[in-house]
């Protein structure tokens, strides 16, 4: 690990737990998790503010708590339905590997969560950074957390110049977490570390004029705090085109459940041709929906095609939708060769989609 100011353990650092364990309950937010050793629901708080905001994440912990009070409520509810529920957090794997974990939870521990950080390992969907979370909140285990603001504020405080996106650079900082973590006030230390990387040491304009550490931060004494941490950059994302058709008849729209191992796996969208441009000519959209088993009415002019865009974390998706309107429902042999299935707005209301299809049908009136 390169350390510019070489820290070797914590007893060299006796400054930075204490001062951590003082600024927290002055600064922290008031977050519904924090006042429960609930492992449940400790573990769903952290599956679902993986890769999404507190704001954004709050609402989403309350309805599932509602929804599941405990591990063998939710371990019990059908994939749709939790998948449903998830809409609008995106990476729904995580939706999955949340409903399979509970039901390990259920059938291989009793319903009792593991105990150990060892152990939590061993569930699906939960890496170090989880077992941590829970091991240390729920059981007051001496593991560090390590996630992207303790990385932050550990390699300012300290002046690692690792890179941080680098895979075997977590052996070396977690083995610096563990050192400096508290021994008597595990779990208060790690919500500490990682509240005060949100709140205090952000990414940009972090609060050091009110930093309690801030006469012993090599980032803060040596104007680097804009250098540090350091990560190399993330190639840059793909742009995908998609080609909806979106065919109707009567109170009737046809989508069809996603299958595979590409993006929304087991959510509902319409009938996809992915382009290798954003441009795709009408008489093709005739010919597919011809191809699908449909009529084209011409007696109902479509509106021109709407456009969207939707941004992942490796890749962007500008979907256009092509409103077709058919003269007679497609036909038993059509839908099962096809895999679309025909849905009134009701019906749709409850299917677990990608945000992006839920903004059309909001736009267009359908939802």
């Amino acid at each position: 690990m390169s350390q510019l100011n070489n820290p070797n353990s914590a007893p060299s650092h006796p400054f930075f737990a204490q001062a951590l364990l003082d600024w927290y309950p002055r600064h922290r937010r008031d977050l519904p998790w924090r006042h429960t050793h609930d492992p449940y629901a400790i573990w769903l708080s952290e599956i679902i503010l993986q890769q999404t905001r507190v704001q954004q994440g709050l609402p989403y912990y309350e309805k599932f708590l509602a929804a599941y009070p405990t591990v063998q409520d939710l371990a019990a509810a059908p994939e749709q339905e939790v998948l449903r529920l998830w809409q609008g957090l995106g990476y729904y794997s995580r939706a999955r590997n949340l409903r399979h974990t509970a039901q390990q939870v259920v059938n291989e521990y009793g319903g009792q969560f593991p105990g150990s950080y060892a152990e939590l390992l061993k569930l699906r969907g939960i890496g170090p950074y989880t077992a941590a979370a829970i091991a240390s909140f729920a059981y007051n285990e001496r593991v560090g957390v390590l996630d992207g603001n303790v990385y932050r504020v550990l390699s300012r405080v300290f002046g690692i110049t690792t890179d941080i996106a680098a895979p075997s650079t977590r052996k070396e900082f977690q083995q610096l977490a563990d050192q400096l973590i508290s021994v008597e006030e595990p779990g208060e230390y790690n919500q500490a570390i990682m509240e005060f990387g949100a709140i205090q040491c952000t990414p940009v304009n972090p609060d050091c004029l009110f930093c309690p550490v801030r006469e012993q931060c090599f980032a803060f004494q040596h104007g680097m705090v804009r250098q540090l941490p350091v990560k190399t950059k993330a190639k840059a994302s793909r742009t995908r085109y998609f080609q909806y058709l979106v065919l109707r008849h009567g109170e009737t729209v046809y989508l069809r459940k996603r299958t595979g191992k590409d993006i929304w796996h087991s959510l509902y969208d319409f009938h996809l041709t992915e382009t290798p441009t954003a441009d795709l000519p009408a008489v093709n959209l005739l010919g597919e929906a011809e191809r699908l088993g449909g009529r084209v009415a011409t007696n109902r002019v479509a509106e021109p095609a709407a456009m969207m865009k939707h941004a992942l974390s490796h890749q962007k998706v500008e979907a256009r939708f092509h409103e077709l309107w058919l003269e007679a429902p497609l036909s038993a042999s059509a839908l099962k060769e096809s895999g679309l299935e025909p849905f009134t707005a009701t019906q749709i209301e409850e299917l677990p989609k990608p945000v992006i299809i839920t903004n059309y049908l909001s736009k267009q009136g359908i939802l």
